[in-house]
């Protein structure tokens, strides 16, 4: 199936149709994750923008963007900025990454306010790789670590 073809800008995708296409249990965890860590339920939005046409699902909280998610055919990717007061703790971070995350880290230069990562979530590693960058975006509460 063609994500755009299917769902253009006038025909949003319900969430059980963007898990259907996506078609992956990481999916299913990384939403779980967001909405029981940050207590923030996804938005829905069309992007027209040639990097990465189609329906999105971004995950704010307090006003910030923590991450926007790319439905793919069997996998998503997820993007994370990490901006200029991330950056060293980003860097401290990336030994713990998979390898795939820390060539797309150093590969990725600076710019318009930060890197622009984005993540092709199709194994566990990368998965725990985009938690970790979205916990440095926005730190877990105790209330919401609990």
């Amino acid at each position: 199936m063609d994500w755009v073809q299917c769902f253009g800008p006038d025909k949003q995708p319900t969430a059980a149709e963007i898990a259907d296409y996506i078609n992956s249990p990481l999916w299913i965890e990384m939403n779980r994750f967001m909405c029981e860590n940050y207590e923030v339920q996804p938005s829905f939005y069309y992007s027209s923008c040639s990097a990465q046409p189609g329906w999105n699902v971004k995950y704010q909280k307090a006003g910030r963007s923590l991450c926007t998610l790319y439905p793919m055919d069997g996998f998503f990717i997820a993007l994370v900025v990490i901006g200029a007061r991330e950056q060293t703790e980003a860097e401290l971070t990336m030994p713990l990454c998979e390898e795939y995350t820390q060539s797309l880290f150093s590969r990725t230069a600076f710019s318009a306010g930060g890197r622009w990562l984005m993540l092709n979530v199709t194994g566990e590693g990368v998965l725990e790789d985009v938690k970790r960058l979205i916990q440095i975006r926005r730190k877990l509460t105790k209330k919401e670590q609990a």
